[in-house]
């Protein structure tokens, strides 16, 4: 069984910068795709990033240059490296990860559909 779970969430101010991670076990597939999505409050979840197997990576327009997406394939966990945070980064943010393998552009393109396995969240507060 695949189970996601996230962790590093927190407050910080505008400006600053968080590390989240997320572990990802029971995952036996060969090939694989895994994502950053996020939720504020009274909005749909939207894809923040992107990674494939082949280390591709894709951004939404919204947190290009300052975030980052990667993954530590030995230690089956995923990160995001964010910076530069603003208040309207406000949001819970959750990991997922696909059955199999998609390009990380195809899969940001296609959004939550893409994605079977879901992390719980982690909240990310960012203050003025």
């Amino acid at each position: 069984q695949v189970q996601l779970a996230e962790s590093g969430g927190g407050s910080v101010q505008a400006g600053g910068s968080l590390r989240l991670s997320c572990r990802v076990s029971g995952y036996t597939y060969g090939r694989h795709c895994w994502a950053w999505f996020r939720q504020a409050p009274g909005k749909e979840r939207e894809a923040v990033a992107t990674i494939d197997s082949d280390g591709m990576t894709s951004y939404a327009d919204f947190v290009k240059a300052r975030f980052t997406i990667s993954q530590d394939n030995d230690k089956n966990t995923l990160y995001l490296r964010m910076s530069s945070l603003k208040p309207e980064d406000t949001a819970m943010y959750y990991c997922a990860a696909r059955r199999d393998g998609m390009r990380a552009t195809q899969a940001l393109a296609i959004g939550e559909d893409a994605f079977e396995y879901w992390g719980q969240g982690t909240q990310v507060t960012v203050s003025s």
